[in-house]
């Protein structure tokens, strides 16, 4: 006689509390079933969470927020007994490498051309035999969240499917296709009511119609409105920049703006410096990028970049009314809004890309940002925006992965508003 044993996932709500190493509360963290991230949801300001899933014990649920390590837990974990309230801690992960970067001692040897030269070639060479050149299909999980005066607004999850093609972009970059799957916004209930004429499609779709031609067909103003869908946009963004690849190929060259950094554990930081100025110097950036190599085989673990921008508008620009919409998410008065005059902006911008390796290639595992942002107005009005991104990659496909449709790259999600108490 044969005995079954059958494991039967059952719809459950489960809750829990997630809170930083100095025990308090993260707001805005995303917990999610790594097979089915559309059932999750995220933490309020108190950092409580509560979902409803159909689980197995040993099925998996992921912690994320931009800053923090990603925790993975088993379901069995989640459970609780009567009313406790089971608290789940994460660890803080630095966004940009500038501390580490810093603290290292340049290796003056290494400075000279010569050196430096074959070094880049050597990094160069394992870049081209680690990096796959067919085409690779990602799932991920991308979270965009905005705040200002470190009061966050709301945030906005997209799960993804990304589709790179090697070196079929400009100037031989990746050419990178972007397929959204499922789109939650989470907003702190007080914003709610502002940002839903802003955010919810209606400033967009005004947009479109208005620069379609005057009466055009139906037909037209749905592939307009289709044209671009301005979250999709968000999101693909993040994962096309810090193209570690070839940023590399074409810095390589310029010697004389590397530095190298011995690190510890058989890590070597090397690090290039560009300047941009444009316009008579109204336009100013500095990128640098940091490569964390190992120092035996000379293959990149990590990936950090670094931006400083400066832009002055000498007359400023006077914003349209859907622009000036978006200041009333940022606690700006009714009268200031209406004498805003953009004037300055400035701000900095750091990336960190986590890599992972399967089956000899290097694939894409995370990706982090933060960009610290002002936007100054007439009568020198300051705000300050702050834009937290994160993009967890959750499935990787190397096998008879084609290029995605127009339609599947072009057609818009219907967002899922979720108020966050």
């Amino acid at each position: 006689m044969k005995t079954l044993l059958f494991i039967v996932a059952v719809v459950m709500t489960f809750s829990g509390r997630v809170v930083d190493q100095k025990g308090e509360a993260i707001p805005y963290a995303t917990v999610y079933p790594e097979i089915a991230p559309e059932w999750g949801t995220a933490t309020n300001n108190d950092g409580y969470f509560s979902f409803e899933a159909n689980l197995t014990p040993d099925m998996r649920v992921i912690f994320s927020c931009i800053g923090y390590e990603k925790m993975t837990v088993n379901v069995e974990r989640l459970a609780v007994s009567g009313d406790s309230i089971r608290t789940f801690v994460l660890k803080e992960q630095p966004i940009a490498l500038q501390e580490t970067v810093v603290a290292a001692k340049k290796s003056k040897q290494r400075n000279k051309r010569k050196q430096m030269s074959t070094l880049l070639h050597a990094v160069y060479v394992k870049l081209e035999e680690e990096f796959p050149d067919e085409n690779t299909k990602y799932a991920v999980v991308s979270d965009v969240k905005m705040s200002s005066a470190d009061s966050p607004w709301g945030m906005e999850q997209m799960i993804a499917n990304i589709v790179v093609l090697p070196e079929q972009g400009k100037e031989g970059r990746d050419s990178v296709q972007f397929q959204g799957r499922f789109c939650k916004r989470f907003f702190d209930a007080r914003k709610r009511a502002q940002a839903d004429s802003i955010l919810a499609g209606q400033a967009l779709e005004r947009m479109e119609q208005k620069s379609a031609p005057k009466g055009a067909p139906a037909n037209m103003l749905r592939r307009a409105a289709n044209a671009v869908d301005s979250g999709v946009v968000v999101h693909e963004a993040l994962f096309a920049i810090g193209n570690m690849r070839y940023a590399f190929e074409q810095a390589m060259t310029d010697t004389k703006h590397w530095t190298v950094s011995n690190e510890s554990e058989g890590e070597t930081v090397l690090t290039h410096t560009q300047r941009v100025i444009r316009y008579l110097g109204f336009f100013k950036m500095t990128f640098q990028r940091h490569y964390i190599v190992d120092s035996h085989t000379y293959a990149v673990r990590r990936f950090s970049e670094q931006a400083e921008v400066k832009v002055t508008i000498p007359f400023g620009i006077k914003l349209n009314q859907d622009q000036l919409q978006m200041l009333n998410l940022v606690n700006m008065s009714e009268q200031q809004i209406e004498k805003f005059r953009l004037k300055r902006l400035r701000g900095n911008v750091q990336l960190n890309t986590i890599y992972q390796r399967q089956d000899g290639h290097v694939y894409t595992q995370e990706k982090n940002m933060i960009c610290n942002a002002f936007i100054v107005g007439s009568k020198d009005v300051e705000i300050p925006l702050v834009i937290q991104a994160t993009q967890h990659v959750t499935g990787i496909e190397t096998q008879g992965v084609k290029p995605f449709s127009k339609n599947q790259m072009t057609r818009r999600l219907k967002r899922e508003i979720v108020p966050v108490y």
